[in-house]
């Protein structure tokens, strides 16, 4: 089965804010002013994943 719309907006959303989140990631790591910002990053990241792989499974 096609995507339909609403999941075609949602994979590029999630291809966009990935890349950025990563980034993000990187950042915190070299500073790490703030311990808690990495595990909430890594977490978004690992959420999004999920997403990706669920709404690539219902092709």
């Amino acid at each position: 089965m096609a995507l339909n719309k609403k999941h075609k907006k949602q994979l590029e959303v999630i291809r966009k804010k990935l890349p950025q989140l990563k980034q993000q990631l990187a950042g915190e790591k070299e500073q790490m002013d703030d311990p808690a910002a990495i595990q909430r990053i890594e977490a978004e990241i690992a959420k999004m994943e999920d997403q990706r792989r669920a709404i690539e499974a219902e092709k």
